[in-house]
């Protein structure tokens, strides 16, 4: 036989689109429209039904950027149409290709009332399913003139204080028409049968069994009249589409989703909107299909539906209480998870699930994080310490270089903790449950032979909008089908508990799950993280002065609701897409306002609860936030400094430059201004390679392939220019108990003045590195070349650390070409060691290279500054100063304290006298993380410590009030069986015991 496969595939794409698609909406009558240009921000619901509306028409320009206007729709049902299905097609001038990206509306009715939402793949809205004629129709739609943002071009469209005032769509179709079942039925079945067909390898007889009941459907066809012979096309199909499934089809487990970028491309408000509109759509469609379930993550997103659309709210709380509506996640947004501290993950958990719990009563057990960009080798602990059994991700599917070895298996963290884990084969988050993906999740399961199943999350997202019905559609008919793999909807449970009861034992994957791309993200808009990072101390702060002063102060009251609305702000800020400075310039321009006034919140709190403290007095009393004693005070403490250790010195040096020492460290700054020696007075050791410079700016062309914002590609390291010119050098300090050498250099059209200061006692120089940046396409880094053989580096993360390989042996370490610490990184051989500590940095990257002597020098570098001009053209230019330091002789605990340190500064208060420790510990391997009472307001202390060097501990938790009971909690402050915590002493003393890196929360009831 001839193989006709081409000329008939090539009819059946035609014929759909230009003659059966269009014929699902006939007879078409147009709308009457009005309109009304919100003036600025979007208004109340009620204002906008309440203004003037001016007469409009199909055709007519509208939209500014960033602009809401208002339609007003009206219109009657004719009376022939009695009978019939009809339905309104609103196309507010939608680009098929982009749902989510540009022009959305929300359909109200005159009474307020949300009927649907309007977007590229969802334009329509019924209007009776047997109309009577004479229906009266009157919509009111809210369109939001979203830019198109997704060309990966500079653009100052992404602030609406930059962007243009042209109108950017056009109405395309505002009509009534009869929507023809049968014919919509139709393009249903030649879809799902067209991708089925082409995915079947040619050789495959059920390829042309479909192939030729698709010429048999097209030769039924009338194109003059497909309404009328729409059911005699779909006769021919009826047989190929009830063929079942093979008995060893992969298993689908099909999750309605949109996953909703809670800011990216637009800003926080319009997320608000977004999160409605997909929302309304939702619940719709659960109205007409029983059977459909979607799951909706991140608990602020259904915390603003309660705050803004309190009747939306009401519906939804009745489909999650049916089954159909499902809670996943359990944290309060999708957040990144590399930058974000490890207290702030623990609250991502505790305000997620706690709201969760309040609102519907449910125990979320999944974590539901697709998109982030790789995941911390701490979160299978705080996964299990929250309540949670199962971790979902996708994102490391766009990794680079190397393929992950597994869909389905146990992620072990760094204390030993396992979460089963689900990495969906089908490769996106937003499927369309089409064929070609399908067929590709069931080729790509790295699992055959063991497990048979997956997940696929299918729906429009990360702009929104969600399933449609021609979703549903797709999994009815691939329910069991021959040649496809089986599709159901169900709940993410019910696959999670199949999955694991059919292979518990999967295989192992142990530590962080990196993502070999967007590694940018750790060093892109240095004022967001700059913000991030200060608000978490400052948080730490707040919480433990206030607990402090409510446990021992008459008349102090703990600010529960302003630390918990504080919190929610910040965390709302940890988003994958805000922290990690991959959002347009209107986002991270509000986060920066919004970080400035959180900080003024908190040191109003800080200082407040201080002054309680302190009480009445004329003494200079300095608070230690810090979990380490420091110059003489405890930690959590406030008192007087010990008195200073030997003067600090500064000479000139032999050749230019200055010397500077304190009977601890030795630092000599050469002529150029560069650190070329940090001597260990103590070991005896120098911390700086032979030959090479520490404190070193360097300075890197950085144009990645793609994705501007978010990347680095390797590439990069090929070119580098030195940043060796000096404008000026001079000693702006000088005192017993410090001295400061300020260094001043001028590069392309940028400045940078670094202050390097050596205190008495101190093991580490500091340096203050103020930038006036003002380059495009560059990247700043800060070079510090090691006279240390390591062949691993030590990253602080989430309460402990992560080794990374210096080598490059493999392609996965060699991916590993920048990685993320929080707050230092450690290199060491065995005996010696150096850290580098920072205040507000995360991207370092880390290299190793043998000498002529035959040493070894480990360079660590932080990343300072980048200029991307994608999505934010901006990015990062204007004033910075960025704090960081280096510590010779540091062993990893040393990097510990000296980390809190540099991120916990004294605060000095007048007061009466010294101010006793709230809590104290023994042993300095275990770290207080936080300080705080007790969510529930019944004025329990809670403590979470952690192990903090990756050895056994013991210690004994003393606390400096009475105390009547002590019990382990989990992450929501509820009592954990098995404790690891003793019955307190009379005199308040709990004996802990921690295994490596565990996390401690211990809620200790007062008498």
């Amino acid at each position: 036989m001839h193989d006709d496969r081409s000329i008939t595939e090539q009819r059946l794409r035609r014929v759909l689109k230009e003659r059966i698609k269009p014929a699902v909406h006939s007879r078409p009558v147009p709308l009457t429209l009005a309109r009304w240009e919100a003036p600025d921000e979007p208004v109340p619901v009620a204002e906008g039904l309440a203004a003037e509306y001016e007469p409009c028409t199909v055709g007519a320009a509208w939209g500014p950027a960033w602009g809401t206007t208002w339609f007003k729709v009206t219109g009657s049902v004719p009376a022939d149409w009695a009978g019939r299905t009809v339905e309104a097609v609103l196309d507010l001038g939608f680009d098929r290709m982009m749902p989510g990206f540009q022009c959305e509306g929300l359909v109200h009715r005159a009474d307020g009332s949300e009927v649907k939402a309007l977007n590229p793949y969802n334009d329509w809205v019924r209007v009776a399913d047997r109309a009577e004629g004479g229906e009266r129709v009157e919509w009111y739609v809210e369109a939001a003139s979203n830019p198109v943002l997704v060309e990966h071009t500079a653009t100052y469209e992404g602030d609406r204080l930059t962007s243009g005032d042209r109108p950017l769509y056009r109405l395309a179709r505002m009509d009534l028409a009869v929507f023809e079942t049968e014919v919509w039925e139709l393009v249903q079945d030649l879809e799902v049968l067209h991708e089925l067909m082409t995915q079947l390898d040619t050789r495959d007889a059920r390829r042309y069994a479909v192939l030729r009941a698709v010429d048999a459907a097209l030769d039924a066809v009338d194109l003059g009249d497909v309404p009328g012979t729409a059911a005699a096309a779909r006769a021919c199909l009826a047989g190929v589409l009830a063929a079942p499934a093979h008995a060893s089809a992969h298993r689908i487990s099909a999750v309605g989703h949109s996953h909703i970028d809670s800011a990216w491309l637009w800003p926080l408000r319009e997320t608000v909107r977004k999160v409605a509109r997909t929302s309304s759509n939702m619940v719709n469609l659960m109205d007409e299909h029983p059977g459909f379930v979607f799951a909706m993550s991140q608990a602020q997103q259904f915390d603003w539906i309660k705050t803004y659309r309190p009747e939306l709210f009401e519906r939804i709380k009745k489909k999650i209480a049916d089954g159909q509506f499902v809670p996943v996640g359990g944290m309060w947004v999708e957040s990144d998870t590399n930058m974000v501290g490890g207290e702030a993950m623990a609250r991502q958990f505790l305000y997620g699930k706690k709201f969760f719990l309040d609102e519907f009563g449910i125990e979320t057990r999944s974590v539901w994080l697709p998109d982030s960009f790789g995941y911390t080798a701490a979160m299978p602990q705080l996964v299990k310490l929250s309540g949670s059994t199962w971790f979902l991700t996708q994102k490391i599917c766009w990794s680079q270089v190397n393929k992950f070895p597994h869909h389905t298996f146990w992620w072990e963290g760094i204390d030993g903790t396992r979460v089963f884990t689900h990495f969906p084969p089908v490769d996106t988050y937003n499927s369309d449950l089409g064929g070609a993906q399908l067929a590709h999740a069931a080729r790509n399961y790295r699992e055959k032979g063991r497990g048979s199943r997956s997940l696929v999350p299918f729906g429009w997202g990360d702009g929104g909008g969600g399933p449609t019905r021609e979703h549903l559609a797709r999994a009815k008919r691939q329910q069991d089908l021959e040649g496809s793999p089986r599709v159901e909807v169900e709940r993410p449970d019910a696959f999670f508990e199949q999955a694991h009861a059919e292979y518990p034992g999967a295989p192992v994957w142990a530590g962080e799950l990196y993502l070999e791309l967007h590694r940018g993200t750790y060093t892109s808009q240095a004022k967001t993280k700059q913000g991030n990072r200060h608000s978490e101390s400052l948080l730490r702060e707040a919480e433990l002065w206030a607990a402090t002063a409510a446990v021992r102060t008459a008349g102090y009251a703990y600010p529960y609701e302003d630390l918990e609305r504080i919190w929610k702000t910040v965390l709302l800020h940890q988003f994958h897409d805000i922290l990690p400075g991959s959002s347009i310039a209107w986002v991270h321009r509000e986060a920066r306002e919004t970080y400035r006034t959180v900080r003024a919140e908190l040191e109003g709190i800080t200082l407040a609860a201080q002054t309680a403290l302190a009480g009445e007095g004329g003494q200079d009393l300095v608070f230690n936030c810090a979990p380490h004693a420091r110059r003489g005070i405890p930690a959590g403490g406030a008192g007087v400094p010990a008195g200073p250790g030997r003067p600090v010195t500064v000479e000139e040096r032999h050749g230019g430059g200055h010397v500077l020492a304190n009977g601890r460290l030795l630092v000599e700054i050469d002529g150029r201004g560069l650190v070329v020696s940090a001597y260990d007075l103590e070991a005896d050791r120098e911390a700086v390679a032979p030959g090479g410079a520490a404190n070193l700016l360097q300075i890197h062309p950085d144009f990645p392939n793609m994705w501007d914002a978010w990347d680095i590609d390797a590439f990069y390291r090929n070119k580098v220019t030195d940043l060796v010119g000096l404008d000026a050098m001079e000693v702006a300090e000088s005192g017993p108990s410090a001295v400061t050498v300020r260094i001043t250099r001028s590069f392309g059209s940028s400045t940078a003045v670094q202050s390097l200061t050596l205190r008495s006692g101190a093991k580490t120089l500091d340096i203050v590195t103020d930038v006036d940046w003002h380059e495009t396409e560059k990247f700043l880094k800060a070079a510090f070349p090691l006279d240390v053989k390591a062949e691993r580096t030590a990253s602080e993360t989430q309460f402990g650390h992560v080794y990374r390989a210096t080598h490059t042996n493999t392609s996965w370490e060699a991916a590993k070409f920048e990685i993320c610490a929080h707050r230092w990184i450690h290199a060491q051989e065995p005996g010696w060691g150096v850290a580098l500590l920072n205040e507000s940095t995360y991207g370092h990257d880390v290299t190793r290279d043998v000498r002529a002597d035959g040493g070894q020098t480990t360079t660590v570098r932080l990343s300072l500054l980048r200029a991307p001009r994608y999505p934010d053209p901006e990015t990062d230019q204007g004033a910075h100063t960025l704090r960081f330091s280096l510590a010779p002789g540091a062993e990893i605990g040393d990097a510990v304290r000296e980390g809190h340190a540099l991120n916990l500064p004294e605060r000095v208060v007048s007061g009466a006298g010294p101010v006793a420790p709230l809590l104290a510990v023994d042993n300095d391997a275990v770290v207080v993380e936080a300080v705080k009472l007790a969510e529930d307001r019944g004025g329990d202390v809670v403590v979470r410590l952690y192990e903090s060097r990756g050895g056994r501990a013991r210690a004994v938790l003393t606390a400096g009030f009475p105390v009547a009971g002590a019990v382990e909690s989990d992450l929501l402050e509820r009592p954990l069986a098995g404790s690891a915590v003793g019955a307190p002493t009379p005199d308040g003393a709990v004996a802990l015991t921690l295994r490596p890196f565990q996390i401690l929360t211990v809620r200790l009831r007062r008498a």
